[in-house]
């Protein structure tokens, strides 16, 4: 028989992976940075930058780490490589050309010699005599060097082609460093090849000035003739173009780090190394036109180079990669606001410049938009990312448990009742059925009390005594708005976190075990405005002072004239009323005025005759908050409550509960 698939279970020993990051767990970590500023897009950024732990505690960097890890890499290459070097690779590899050279006389004069042919040993001492007096008077300047040895005559076959080799390679080295983005296709640079990227950057300055007079180039035709230069394969005009300005700004720079003196040898280098006067006009007017086309790329920028490393002619091309990619990674860290624009990041080569856990964190991190969408806590509405409805539930129920979890298990939170009556709701409880008890029969119990009365068999025959009825609970219908101020001084004094976490702790409660109870919303500063609870995470302060009790004890009254059962305001505040509403404007005024606390004393009066109870949790101790409550309870018979942050959902969620039972047992 086929077994089916299996499991394999295994001792822990510490070396086995956990859970891994899940969507879940990604939402709770920043569930405060969003419910503290009310912007999903935001605490994502935020998430990106400061990173955080999974499950299994394995620290996911930021990418302000990272940023810094890409300075001191800078900072590593910079003081580690000295400039000078470029110029003392090339000396040396000429002087070795030279000493070639020099042998290879010495080595023909002798041959000559044993010849015992008077002609040709005369001959070839007069050349040699020449050809090392050349020698003694090469210029003392690298480039006027090369100058002198491209027009020397070499006696020595394997000196010249050791010549001839080496400019080859600087001639590359060079052209790499000019178009490093086009590094291989500038190898092998024959006459031919070198004759054919003289008519490429031809065609390519044509095509910049057709652009600059409004035409539309050639750019495919461009392509299927000069395609073999760009192993990037670059899809349109803008992209080739830079591409290649990224590199010559990074030459640039380059030059610009040197002294003076540097720069101008390396300039008369490359002039003596592009023999071609053509060629070099070419590079020479391409570099001007993609400085006017990318004015903004660091053209006038310098690195200060200060190590005492030498680097080669051949290290320039790869410190300039190394440079450039690390620009271009910083770049676009900088300008990263979601984690699904580090898509385009190449993690390999993020490894290379950053490290394994860099380059582990990065991957994780650009996964992180999809992660939440594939899980439905996230989506796209209008070009912003946006929560669903499972999101603001988990957040919610969140806020709930970490409530419930400072509470004592002992105090209220069941929700329960002690007594039973005629209602809708099951108890899942039975009992034997009595004269006036509604007949909601229980079939199972009923049939289970005949048979242990006439044992099996069948027909199964009941008697009165046999039936069984469902106990039910009788059920009462609550209503609360939740007032949350949201004027300045609540962040300021840290306590709107707390506060907002009450408030979705209590949308999660009422919604969740109490589906049929109303649960509204209103936040008050200078005005109140309603508040669908569905948008209460994006909630967020506001930017101006004043706390208009009047207008939202208003609001909420509006809100409970159109609900039954039992109905209570709950309010959240630091500080007096110091705003009311007046021929339609905030009036704003502190200390409170007479005017402000006469309207907001009959709002409450309004709300006391509507059987609305007012209950009030204050987070400042202060007297006139102090004794305008006490005016508030005096008239209307509510509670307050002086609470701090910590303690705050506490209070709330207990009252709530207790005011509940209350209800019901009053019904």
């Amino acid at each position: 028989m086929a077994r089916g698939p299996g499991f394999r279970y295994s001792r822990w020993d510490g070396t086995q992976r956990g859970f891994d990051l899940d969507a879940d767990s990604l939402m709770d970590e920043m569930s405060d940075d969003l419910l503290y500023h009310g912007d999903l897009n935001a605490a994502l950024r935020r998430l990106m930058q400061q990173g955080f732990r999974d499950r299994n505690g394995e620290e996911l960097m930021g990418l302000r780490e990272m940023l810094e890890r890409l300075r001191e890499r800078r900072r590593e290459e910079l003081e580690r490589r000295d400039l000078g070097g470029v110029y003392d690779d090339v000396a040396e590899q000429l002087g070795e050309v030279v000493d070639m050279e020099r042998e290879g006389i010495d080595r023909r004069v002798d041959e000559a010699g044993r010849s015992g042919d008077q002609r040709r040993q005369e001959l070839v001492d007069d050349v040699a005599e020449l050809r090392r007096r050349e020698l003694d008077e090469l210029p003392p300047d690298l480039a006027g060097r090369v100058q002198a040895l491209q027009n020397y005559e070499f006696m020595d076959d394997a000196a010249r082609q050791r010549f001839e080799e080496l400019m080859d390679e600087l001639r590359e080295q060079l052209m790499q460093s000019y178009f490093n983005q086009m590094s291989e296709g500038m190898q092998n640079l024959t006459p031919e090849r070198m004759a054919a990227m003289k008519d490429m950057m031809a065609e390519l300055n044509q095509m910049l000035e057709q652009r600059e007079q409004g035409e539309e180039p050639d750019f495919d035709g461009f392509m299927e003739r000069h395609g073999e230069f760009f192993p990037g394969n670059p899809q349109t005009l803008d992209e080739l173009l830079e591409q290649m300005a990224q590199s010559m700004a990074q030459m640039q720079q380059l030059m610009n780090s040197m002294s003076p003196e540097q720069r101008a040898q390396l300039q008369a280098l490359a002039e003596s190394l592009m023999e071609d006067m053509d060629l070099r006009w070419q590079v020479d007017q391409l570099s001007r036109n993609l400085q006017n086309a990318f004015p903004n790329l660091p053209w006038q920028q310098s690195q200060n180079f200060s190590g005492d490393e030498p680097m080669g002619f051949g290290e320039m091309p790869g410190l300039l990669d190394t440079l450039g990619d690390l620009d271009a990674l910083e770049n676009l860290m900088r300008s990263a606001t979601q984690p699904g624009e580090l898509a385009e990041v190449d993690i390999e080569r993020a490894r290379e410049l950053l490290g394994d856990d860099a380059a582990r964190s990065l991957d994780r991190l650009r996964d992180l938009t999809k992660m939440l969408e594939e899980a439905g806590l996230i989506e796209q509405r209008e070009g912003r990312l946006e929560l669903t409805p499972r999101a603001i539930r988990a957040i919610g129920n969140k806020a709930l448990s970490d409530l419930y979890r400072k509470l004592v298990k002992d105090r209220p939170g069941k929700h329960q009742i002690q007594r039973s009556g005629v209602g809708n709701e099951q108890s899942y409880e039975h009992k034997p059925y009595e004269f006036g008890d509604p007949f909601h029969l229980n079939v199972q119990e009923t049939v289970k009390n005949a048979i242990w009365r006439s044992g099996a068999g069948t027909p199964v025959r009941l008697l009165p005594e046999d039936f069984e009825v469902e106990r039910t609970e009788q059920t009462t219908r609550s209503a609360t708005v939740l007032l949350l101020d949201v004027s300045l001084s609540m962040p300021m004094r840290d306590n709107f976190l707390p506060a907002k976490k009450v408030a979705m702790a209590l949308h999660a409660l009422i919604t969740s075990q109490f589906p049929r109870d109303y649960f509204g919303l209103v936040s008050f500063g200078r005005v109140a405005r309603d508040v669908k609870p569905e948008l209460l995470p994006e909630m967020s302060w506001d930017f101006e002072w004043g706390t208009n009790m009047q207008h939202a004890l208003l609001l909420a009254r509006k809100q409970l004239s159109r609900q039954t059962g039992t109905k209570q305001i709950i309010m959240v505040t630091d500080g007096e009323p110091t705003a009311h509403i007046e021929n339609g404007q905030a009036l704003f005024s502190y200390p409170p005025s007479h005017a402000t606390i006469e309207e907001t004393l009959k709002e409450v009066m309004r709300c006391t005759r509507d059987g609305i109870r007012i209950n009030t949790f204050m987070l400042d101790e202060s007297y006139y908050l102090r004794s305008f409550v006490e005016q508030m309870m005096r008239i209307n018979r509510g509670r307050a409550f002086f609470t701090t942050p910590d303690t705050l959902g506490d209070y709330v969620l207990v009252d709530f509960l207790d005011h509940r039972r209350k209800g019901r047992r009053a019904s």
